[in-house]
């Protein structure tokens, strides 16, 4: 077996963990499973994660963050906030249509997590992180846009992600992109109408 960092050995198994469950669902997603999946030895998923509890928090963790939109910096700062918000929810919807078995994972891990007493911080970590990385975003839309948002951002990234997670899972149970896109506009064009301008001096 190559030596690798165990930066990167993490990684590696994270992607094979996430890649079990998603095919196999989550029960199936063994530290034996991840490790026959990976090419390693039983040992070395011990050596990177206490336990499976730590492994499936870290799938959270990367299917929270490979949803969320990476790079917003190509969004022209003072542009119309109807189209900061729109760009921003699309390349948001693109991120979880493109990618079906994570996030019916994210599903999995939480309802599983949420009948395992051992796993119950897991379903907790994941919305943290979900609700911290739409307060990140809506910083940035207001940053770009020069708005400012009408509720307390906390607030609205919990609203926020709340739809999604009912526009997603609508989407998992029926497949309809088209419905699932229009709900996602719709929102985007609510959302706008929570801003407005920023103060004089704010940006500085």
């Amino acid at each position: 077996m190559n030596r690798m960092p165990v930066a990167e050995r993490r990684e590696q198994l994270i992607a094979a963990a996430i890649a079990v469950a998603s095919r196999d669902g989550i029960e199936a997603a063994t530290v034996r499973a991840v490790a026959a999946e990976a090419g390693v030895s039983l040992g070395v998923v011990h050596y990177c994660f206490q336990d499976k509890s730590e492994l499936m928090r870290a799938m959270a963790h990367a299917i929270t963050t490979q949803n969320t939109p990476a790079d917003l910096s190509e969004l022209p700062v003072g542009a119309p906030t109807e189209s900061v918000v729109e760009t921003v929810v699309g390349a948001l919807w693109s991120s979880i249509s493109g990618a079906r078995g994570p996030q019916l994972l994210s599903y999995e891990l939480t309802t599983s997590s949420l009948r395992n007493e051992d796993l119950r911080e897991v379903a907790l970590e994941q919305y943290r992180g979900q609700w911290a990385a739409a307060e990140t975003v809506l910083d940035e839309i207001g940053r770009v846009a020069h708005v400012e948002w009408l509720v307390p951002v906390p607030d609205l990234a919990r609203a926020v992600v709340a739809f999604v997670d009912g526009v997603s899972l609508s989407w998992l149970v029926d497949g309809d992109d088209a419905a699932a896109q229009t709900a996602m506009r719709g929102f985007a064009q609510f959302l706008a109408t929570r801003t407005t301008p920023q103060a004089i001096g704010a940006a500085e």
